[in-house]
């Protein structure tokens, strides 16, 4: 489905927006409260985890196969049509 293959190309930018969100959380409790080095600690776990997604999604990207020039003589079986041709001798019939 194209919705799901969208939804996990932007997977990657989620993580590192809900690490930036965590950080930005334990900024706004202070640096006297006792919970916010996890916050920040969770939060950079999280933007180097979106990273490392996104670099293995470049990693992993579409395959290209090398292009392969087609011989002279190559022939398309959807361009080729077969038709009979009448004889010298006989009368074309009619297609009904």
């Amino acid at each position: 489905m194209k919705l799901t293959s969208e939804i996990l190309e932007r997977h990657p930018q989620a993580w590192v927006l809900v690490g930036l969100l965590i950080i930005s959380t334990g900024i706004y409790l202070g640096f006297d409260h006792t919970a916010v080095f996890v916050y920040l600690g969770i939060g950079i776990v999280s933007i180097l985890f979106g990273l490392a997604l996104f670099v293995f999604q470049i990693l992993d990207g579409p395959k290209r196969s090398k292009i392969r020039p087609l011989s002279r003589d190559f022939i398309s079986i959807g361009a080729t049509v077969i038709m009979p041709t009448p004889k010298a001798d006989q009368e074309p019939t009619p297609s009904q």
